[in-house]
């Protein structure tokens, strides 16, 4: 019995050993050079007239090296996080975030677009799925920015309705990103990601099935968005 359960013992050690193996060749993988999805054409590029084409080349454009695309299953949204976390082969939870448009339902009757950023009526804000949006960090953050010379009650940030949001992005309901968004909206991103362990976040690739991740800190050189404390 006793050698029995000292070689279930190494084998258990062996697998685990594998495991740890294939985790951090993974993980070299998705954060080595540029890496996109070959789901769209089994093994070769992306059409050139995909989302996935299209945001690869303006991601290009803008010096971020390090993104992956993933395609994943249409029941995506009804699994729990960690099993999305396995699907993206993501390192943890924490780096599953997603895009919302807001609206500042108090803004003045002169804000009607997002040609100033400092008082745009629109956001987008990314922030973790894990995580619970504070809209009065948002309001404060805005009051500060505009040096407190409009009126603290002029912010009131909801999310905006689903038709506004396809309209301003050109992405459905679930395939929001804020790269690559039809307008120019201001985006602000919670500083919680900014601090994850791992420099790689996941959120929405512009289609409901299509996942995009992408180095942190390439993201933030490349796009400059407000960081904040949303969350």
């Amino acid at each position: 019995m006793g050698t029995a359960a000292a070689d279930l013992e190494a084998r258990q050690l062996r697998i685990l050993g594998r495991i740890a193996d294939l985790e951090l060749a993974a993980q070299q993988r998705r954060l080595g050079a540029l890496s996109i999805s070959a789901a769209p054409s089994e093994g070769g590029e992306a059409d050139a007239g995909t989302t996935e084409a299209r945001l690869s080349a303006l991601l290009a454009a803008r010096g971020v090296r390090d993104f992956a695309f993933r395609r994943v299953p249409a029941d995506y949204y009804d699994r729990p996080l960690e099993e999305r976390q396995g699907l993206l082969r993501a390192d943890s939870v924490a780096q599953l975030c997603k895009s919302i448009v807001m609206v500042n339902t108090q803004a003045t009757a002169d804000v009607v677009d997002c040609s100033n950023p400092k008082n745009s009526k629109y956001y987008v804000i990314v922030v973790q799925y894990m995580a619970r949006l504070n809209a009065e960090n948002i309001k404060n953050f805005l009051y500060e920015l505009n040096e407190k010379k409009i009126p603290k009650k002029r912010f009131n940030m909801r999310l905006a309705p689903e038709e506004e949001s396809h309209k301003l992005t050109g992405f459905v309901h679930n395939g929001v990103t804020c790269i690559g968004m039809e307008t120019n909206i201001p985006v602000i991103v919670d500083e919680a990601i900014t601090k994850l362990d791992e420099d790689f976040f996941w959120l929405g690739g512009g289609e409901v099935d299509l996942k995009l991740g992408m180095r942190t800190s390439q993201f933030l050189s490349a796009f400059s968005p407000f960081v904040v404390k949303c969350s």
